[in-house]
C-alpha cells in the first residue's frame, strides 16, 4: 500500500498571516457561519479552542442559514455594533 500526499510543492515563498487582534477579558469574537451543512458545528470547536488561548473573551455565534445569500443588514450591524473581531467558516 502507497500513501500519497495530496499537497502541491509552493510556487511562491510562504508569507506569514499578519492580521490580528488584541482581544481582552470582556470582549466579544463573532463566529459567523455560512450556512452549509457543519459550518456552526465546526465554530462551536473553534469556540472552545479559542476560549482556551483566550479566557474572559466572549463569543457570539450567528449564522445566515443559507449559504448563497449575503450577509444580511442585522447580521453585519450586529457584529460591528457588538464584536471586535469575526471568524467566519463554511462547511460541506
Amino acid at each position: 500500500m502507497e500513501f500519497l500526499d495530496p499537497r502541491g510543492v509552493p510556487s511562491r515563498e510562504i508569507e506569514p498571516y499578519g492580521l490580528r487582534a488584541d482581544l481582552f477579558d470582556g470582549e466579544t469574537v463573532a463566529l459567523f457561519a455560512n450556512g452549509f451543512p457543519d459550518s456552526a458545528a465546526f465554530l462551536r470547536h473553534v469556540e472552545s479552542a479559542l476560549a482556551d488561548e483566550l479566557p474572559g473573551v466572549d463569543f457570539l455565534h450567528l449564522n445566515k442559514g443559507n449559504a448563497s445569500a449575503l450577509a444580511s443588514g442585522a447580521h453585519l450591524t450586529t457584529i460591528a455594533e457588538s464584536c471586535s473581531a469575526v471568524v467566519a467558516a463554511y462547511g460541506h
